[in-house]
Formats: structure tokens, C-alpha cells, sequence
């Protein structure tokens, strides 16, 4: 078997398929009872790793292992009715469906975060169809040669295909694992509270808990997990995704532009979040006057900037945050950009991360990722932002799907790092890149990479916070030519384009229209002639 999970994600798929064709349940059914199975499957195997490691340590062989023993290694509990083991092992001719339904609801028993929340719908799925699914996702079998979390990465793999293959819809999108990991590079959340007021099928919290492994912690000691959404079957999906991981947390079903569960003001250490973009039609009679708006509501039928002040909001004194942007937010006028200017002389507003396209499984679009950061108040970098152009950075995985690769995130991150004054990282392989654009491992701005930006500099652009503006574009030898990396390229330079001639279409309208009234006899300095 390979080390790595390319082949065995497309046999496994390919067998999750096989119900989609042979089954009653439309396309976007299926995907529920294919994910239940994997979440047994996976809970079953990291059930059974930990029960041996606790065995080998001598643990339990007074009084036998305890829930909190299994919770203890970030494992879900496993009662003996649920075992996948005796689910392979039912003899011909048995209820297999009936028999998945019952394993489910004894997880639920012993697991109180999970009641009413796994499916329990087989009984509707042919018994050859789900013998032929439990033989595929049986991971004891396929384990050989896989290293570190493979089986979770499996379940990444399964949430993004079926995200990729249902789309998009209102403005929602599966966020990308590798943005999710550099998101939370950034962010470093090594202990307290993480909240995620879109939360979706829980990906942040998990990646959130990855870099607390990766750095030789249990998460299930560090951090808890705070988050809600507004479907009742998506609330259903992060909790499994939660509890297959070995976290718990405390995810709400709520519509997060008119309820607020947790009660989210100056509570979080950590906020992240990849909400919908440009979402229209908000009541924003309803919302009325909420503390969670700091800066006022946008008059606009655009619900960015509520978002972007939920997040903010949020934080506590310390706290840090990253949200996955539009990237027409960084530029947008009106009462946007007013309480834009807000947030930016506020001082929280930390780093601008514009990503490359295609990032995303369902859309072409570029995203920019802004990063908030309340523990900056009285450090030299309280009157900067730190501008990141990443549009360039990225590996070609398929024609039309990009990703970052490790070493990628941790040179991101890296940078970061540096203008934070903080240690660098080379877990993954970035120090090649480090030495060649930071050879004295100092922070200094790179064209077309990077660049600090004080107030007056931002306030001088009209209060953009769009990279291309400040970061310019870093000239490029003519053998590394690619055609269509280079359109990419080039329509990307065209939105920073338009964005200022849109700004100064405005400026000039304003100044001209001042001008017929008479009111003031006075011309802006702003104004810009040809």
C-alpha cells in the first residue's frame, strides 16, 4: 500500500460513488450516509490504536479503561455494540442497515455531544450496497504504509469532494485546507477560547487542533471550541467532524445576523471564520442595535462588514482573528469604507493576505484573508498593517484546482513571523525560501511580496487595504513564462486597476457635483485631473 492517500482517497471514492448510481437517494443525499460510514470507520480505527497504546502503558488493568482514559488520548469512546469489527462480521443474510443504525445510536449513548446528531437512515440502503461500503472504508485493512492523521485527511478529502461536486450556493464555499492551515499558522492558537460564528462543517477547529499536535500539545487541554451555523444537517456535520477528531466544542444552530448564542463580544482569544461573501437581503430592521457592531451598520445591501465586525468584535484584549474576504471588501466605498476607517485607526487590523485563484473547489475566485490582532495595542506595530501578495504563491494540483502546499504555508507564515518579531519555522522546508527573499532572517519589504504600511500611507490610498496597492509587482524573467499563469496574473492586476478608477470615477463625481451646487466654492484636494 503507498505512504500516501492519493490512491486510496480515489478507490474509496469510487466505492462511495457506487451508492450515488445504485441507490434511490438523489446526489446531494448521499453524501450523508457515505460521511457516516467514514465517521465510524475512523472513530472505530483511532478507537482501536488508542485502546493498544493504553494497554501497552499498563493502563486500566485494575478497573479496565474508562471514557475518560479513551478522552484523555483525543479519542471518541467506542461502545462494543458500534465496533466496526462486528459490523464486517454479521452474517449473510442479516439487517446490515438496521445494524448501522444501531451502532450509531450507541455512540450517541455514550457520547452526550452526539445525540441526535449521526445518521441513522441505512435501513433505507440495500444490504449489498452497504456490505460492498463497510468492506471499502474498513481502514484496519488499508492502514499499511499510511502515515501520521491519513484517515482524517481521508475525511478532509470526502467533505471537500462532496463541497466540490454539490457547489457553491449563496456565496458559501468549502474552505480549502491548505488556506485554513496558514490561516491558523498566522493566528497561532496554542491555548483558550476559538470561536467560528460560520463554522460550516468545522474544518477551522480541526486545523486549529493539528497545529497544537504538530507543536506537541493535546488540543482537548489547550483549547475549546465555540461555534454555530445556520442548517440544522451542516451543525450535524461539524459536530461529527469535531468528535471523529477527538474535540469537543459547543456548536449552536443559529442565524448569526440576528442571533448571537454565545453571547460573542469580548469573549474569544481566537476568531475565524470563511463566511459567505457578499451575502444580500439581510433585515437590517431586525438586527437593530447590536453590540457586535462596533463600527455601525453598512447602509448597503452587502453583508461583509457585519461579518467582518462579528469577528472583530469578538476578540478579547488579546485576541486574534482570520476571515476569508471578498476581495472587493478591501476597496469597497461608501459607509464600508467609513467603517473600514474605523477599524483600521482602531489599530486592530494586522495583516492583509491576498490568495491566489483558483483556490477554491467551487469558484475561480481570488479571496483576500484579513487578520485582526488586539494584543498589538502599544507595540511599533500598533500604527502598521503588514501587506502580503500571495496571488503567485501556490502549486498547481489539477488544471483548475491550486493549493499551498506545507512548505508554501510555512513561508506565508514565516513572514508573519518576522514582522511580529517572533521566531521563524522550518518544520516543512521553507528555510530555502527564507534565505532568498530574508537572507538576515529580518523583516524587510519585498516587492511584490510584502510591504509594512503605516496609517497615513493607508489613509493616503483612501483607506484600501487591497496588497497590490502597496506591494507592487516584482518583474519576472521572460523564460519563466507561462500563458496562463500570466493572464491569471494579469486579470488580477486589472481588478486593482478598476478598483482605483472606480475610487477616483467617484472622486471627480463628488468634486463636480460640489461645483453645480455651489454650496461649498470649494474643490476637494483629493481631486485627480487628466
Amino acid at each position: 500500500m503507498p505512504a500516501n492517500t492519493t490512491e486510496i482517497e480515489r478507490r474509496l471514492w469510487a466505492a462511495a460513488d457506487n451508492l450515488r448510481a445504485n441507490s434511490k437517494l438523489r446526489s446531494h443525499e448521499y453524501s450523508t450516509p457515505v460521511l457516516g460510514l467514514i465517521f465510524l470507520a475512523y472513530a472505530d480505527y483511532r478507537f482501536t490504536q488508542a485502546e493498544a497504546r493504553l494497554a501497552s502503558t499498563g493502563a486500566g488493568r485494575r478497573s479496565g479503561l474508562s471514557q475518560d482514559d479513551y478522552q484523555a488520548e483525543g479519542v471518541l469512546y467506542v461502545p462494543p455494540a458500534a465496533r466496526y469489527s462486528a459490523l464486517l462480521a454479521l452474517p449473510e443474510g442479516a439487517n446490515v442497515g438496521q445494524a448501522i443504525n444501531d451502532a450509531m445510536r450507541a455512540i450517541e449513548d455514550d457520547n452526550e455531544d452526539l445525540r441526535g446528531v449521526l445518521p441513522k437512515l441505512y435501513n433505507r440502503l440495500d444490504n449489498s450496497i452497504l456490505v460492498s461500503l463497510l468492506k471499502a472504508f474498513n481502514f484496519g485493512e488499508i492502514a499499511d504504509g499510511l502515515e501520521g492523521d491519513a484517515f482524517g485527511k481521508i475525511y478532509e478529502y470526502f467533505l471537500g469532494k462532496f463541497a466540490r461536486d454539490e457547489g457553491g450556493k449563496g456565496g458559501e464555499f468549502y474552505t480549502p485546507t491548505s488556506l485554513v492551515k496558514l490561516m491558523v499558522e498566522i493566528m497561532e492558537p496554542f491555548h483558550g477560547r476559538i470561536y467560528d460564528p460560520a463554522c460550516g462543517s468545522g474544518g477551522m477547529f480541526v486545523q486549529s487542533a493539528h497545529f497544537i499536535e504538530e507543536h506537541r500539545k493535546n488540543p482537548t487541554n489547550e483549547i475549546s471550541v465555540y461555534g454555530q451555523e445556520k442548517t440544522a444537517e451542516t451543525v450535524k456535520l461539524a459536530k461529527m467532524n469535531l468528535a471523529v477528531h477527538g474535540l469537543s466544542g459547543d456548536i449552536r444552530q443559529a442565524n448569526t445576523f440576528y442571533e448571537d448564542p454565545h453571547t460573542s463580544p469580548g469573549k474569544f482569544d481566537f476568531a475565524l471564520a470563511n463566511p459567505p461573501f457578499n451575502v444580500s437581503g439581510v433585515d437590517k430592521d431586525r438586527i437593530g442595535v447590536d453590540p457586535r457592531l462596533p463600527f455601525g451598520q453598512p447602509k448597503g445591501d452587502n453583508a461583509n462588514y457585519l461579518w467582518m465586525q462579528y469577528i472583530y468584535s469578538s476578540l478579547n484584549e488579546r485576541g486574534r482573528a482570520g476571515v476569508v474576504m471578498a476581495n472587493s471588501a478591501s476597496d469597497a466605498r461608501g459607509s464600508e469604507q467609513e467603517i473600514r476607517r474605523q477599524m483600521i485607526q482602531a489599530g486592530g487590523v494586522d495583516i492583509m493576505l491576498s490568495t491566489s485563484s483558483n483556490l477554491f473547489y467551487t469558484v475561480t475566485l481570488p479571496a483576500t484573508v484579513w487578520f485582526f490582532d488586539k494584543r498589538k495595542h502599544g507595540t511599533p506595530r500598533e500604527d502598521t498593517v503588514l501587506f502580503i501578495d500571495a496571488r503567485h504563491i501556490f502549486t498547481q494540483v489539477t488544471r483548475a484546482i491550486r493549493e499551498l502546499s506545507d512548505t508554501q504555508v510555512e513561508f506565508i507564515a514565516n513572514i508573519a513571523n518576522l514582522y511580529r518579531g517572533e521566531a521563524t519555522e522550518n518544520r516543512h522546508g521553507s528555510g530555502e525560501l527564507m534565505q532568498e527573499h530574508f537572507p538576515d532572517g529580518v523583516y524587510h519589504d519585498v516587492l511584490g511580496l510584502c510591504k509594512v504600511a503605516t496609517r497615513a500611507e493607508i489613509k493616503a490610498q483612501g483607506w484600501s487595504l487591497n496588497a497590490g496597492r502597496y506591494v507592487g509587482v516584482q518583474a519576472r524573467a521572460a523564460d519563466d513564462f507561462d500563458f496562463s499563469v500570466r493572464l491569471g496574473e494579469l486579470q488580477e492586476e486589472l481588478e486593482v486597476l478598476n478598483a482605483e478608477a472606480h475610487e477616483l470615477e467617484e472622486r471627480i463625481s463628488e468634486n463636480v457635483l460640489a461645483l453645480l451646487d455651489g454650496s461649498s466654492g470649494e474643490v476637494s484636494d483629493e481631486t485627480v485631473l487628466g
